[in-house]
């Protein structure tokens, strides 16, 4: 395995929690990809460059996010709604608003693709069209940051302090499941 130095090594299904903040800086990562293209095409011309990053961008939405939405929803809070804790009690309504961000953000996402798809094979994007991609992007972008500092500053250090190293074990193991890998297995 090599070694980049300044960079934290990845997280893996043996730490679950970590691993799903890791996938927050992919979630921002190909964000942010989107949002950069954007403002520099306007819905003009796409050079091989922005086309590339449109297409690992909207990949990635498609295929990755799904499964991190899933590990959260399938996983960890149905993990974190069971515990009898008073802290994991209070944190309820919570979690309940994480997964309605999950919604709006899979509603963002679907007209966002729809756009893209359409600039990539009309070769253009009329600005109105262009309007509505970039609003669409920030709103994204804005619930993104709230939704990911609760989850990274709140929700996972309290699964982290209140479930115990079995049940956060059982979260790991299905995440490498959902993904057709054995929990020892790297990811990303």
């Amino acid at each position: 395995m090599p070694i980049t130095i300044g960079k934290k090594p990845g997280s893996s299904f043996a730490d679950p929690l970590g691993l799903l903040s890791d996938c927050h800086r992919r979630i921002e990562h190909f964000l942010g990809l989107l949002i950069t293209v954007t403002a520099q095409a306007r819905g003009g011309a796409l050079t091989g460059e922005q086309r590339d990053a449109l297409v690992a961008a909207g990949r990635y939405f498609r295929e990755a996010a799904p499964l991190h939405k899933e590990d959260e929803e399938r996983s960890l809070f149905p993990r974190m709604r069971a515990s009898r804790d008073r802290r994991v009690r209070a944190a309820l309504a919570t979690l309940e608003e994480l997964v309605e961000d999950h919604v709006v953000l899979d509603r963002g996402h679907v007209e966002v693709d729809t756009l893209i798809d359409r600039w990539m094979d009309d070769g253009s994007l009329p600005s109105n069209e262009v309007r509505r991609l970039v609003a669409v992007l920030q709103e994204l972008r804005a619930i993104y940051e709230r939704h990911i500092a609760i989850e990274d500053h709140d929700v996972f250090p309290l699964a982290g302090g209140t479930l115990d190293q079995g049940t956060i074990a059982v979260v790991g193991r299905e995440m490498a499941a959902r993904r057709g890998l054995k929990p020892g297995d790297a990811w990303m």
